[in-house]
């Protein structure tokens, strides 16, 4: 194969690399969107939850021969009481569970692996995809 040949290759493979790279992007920002807003519903309801006086309720003891008690509130039942949080923490763990977490990092992730198989070739990449021609060691 001459130099013409390979660098036809190289400029081939870079335009599918760049190409695959910039078709993931929308849908890694919209992943990403999807995760912020959830995140956000997830910690405003977890903050309603724990500023809730119900949810704060202890029962307490005697104090000075008078029984003054306060009804406690069971974590279930405190979780029925804020549905927002509860359903918001719900799908939250079913996003993670269905692997959001690897949706929002695909192109750094295909980056990452092609870097390490050009690495083979003193060639490596950005995370756009670019692929970057690195010197050749000098043998003495």
């Amino acid at each position: 194969m001459n130099s013409l040949e390979q660098a036809e290759d190289l400029k081939a493979f870079e335009r599918r690399l760049t190409e695959y790279v910039s078709c993931l992007q929308p849908a890694t920002g919209r992943w990403r969107m999807i995760l912020i807003v959830v995140s956000v519903c997830t910690a405003t309801g977890a903050w309603n939850w724990l500023i809730d006086p119900d949810t704060q309720k202890k029962q307490r003891g005697m104090v000075l021969s008078v029984k003054k008690y306060k009804q406690t509130v069971s974590f279930f039942s405190s979780l029925w009481n804020h549905p927002f949080f509860t359903i918001s923490c719900i799908t939250l763990i079913a996003l993670f569970f269905a692997g959001i977490h690897k949706r929002v990092v695909a192109p750094s992730i295909i980056a990452a692996r092609c870097r390490t198989v050009l690495a083979e070739y003193n060639m490596s990449c950005d995370d756009t995809g670019k692929l970057i021609l690195k010197p050749r060691p000098n043998i003495q």
